[in-house]
This record gives structure tokens, sequence and C-alpha cells, in this order.
């Protein structure tokens, strides 16, 4: 169960970093120059290939996550495992956030994106308030 649990912290930690980074490159894409062709194109691949490496990440640490929940029964048993529903509702915002990050990158790439690089930047601090109730739930288990 050990391995799996620290399988399952690389894989999160992981995904995680790349949620960090793929918003920062939709705020240097809002910021692309319209004349600037190269630019653009480099950014768009580099959010391609960032968001396909963070769904396979996504994927084990998911994996991983529902073994320990469902084949070890963490967070089933006893009262006091509120904790467990929260984070739970946090694993699917993230999810979420994970899904809208591919709608904006699609929309950035078709040109249809009239956001600017400020509003990009408050969706790039969202995955962080996420982590840190993630970590706070994880650790503390205030529930």
């Amino acid at each position: 169960m050990l391995w799996v649990k620290a399988f399952h912290i690389v894989f999160v930690a992981s995904w995680f970093a790349g949620l960090f980074y793929l918003p920062r490159i939709f705020v240097n894409l809002a910021m692309v120059a319209p004349d600037s062709v190269a630019e653009r194109e480099r950014l768009l691949l580099m959010a391609h290939k960032l968001l396909r490496f963070t769904t396979i990440l996504a994927v084990p640490a998911l994996a991983l996550g529902l073994w320990l929940w469902l084949g070890y029964g963490i967070g089933l048993q006893g009262p006091g495992n509120g904790w467990m529903h929260a984070k739970l509702t946090i694993v699917l915002l993230v999810v979420g956030y994970h899904h809208a990050c591919g709608v904006l990158l699609r929309k950035l790439a078709n040109g249809q994106s009239q956001r600017s690089h400020v509003w990009f930047r408050w969706f790039n601090e969202a995955p962080v308030v996420l982590l840190l109730m993630a970590v706070v739930l994880v650790v503390v288990k205030p529930f």
C-alpha cells in the first residue's frame, strides 16, 4: 500500500505541475502580437504537448487514488471521514479545471478566445487554491 501511495503522490504532484504551467502559456498566448505567427505557433505547440502530458499523468494519479480508496478502504470506514468527501470534491474540481484548460486551448488554437492576459493570470491561480485545500484535507483531515 505504501508504494501505491507514493506513486499516487508523485503522479498528483506532476499533474498539478502541468496544471500550474499550462495557464501560464495561455497568458503568453494572449499577449502575442497578431503579426507574430511563429511565436503563436510555438506557444500553441508547447501548450498542446503539455496538455497531453498532464492528461497522461492524470490517469495513473486518479487510478491509484481510486485503488487506495476502494481497494484499501482508505476514507470509507468509521466516523470522521468527512475529509475524504471534501477531497473527492476537490478532485472533481481539478478534473473540471483540467477539462476547462483543454477547452480554452482549443479556443486559443482556433482564434476564438477573446480573453485578456489578465483573465488568464487569474485563471492561472485557481489550481494553487485547489492544491492548498487538498493538502490541508489530506494532512490535517479536519473533518
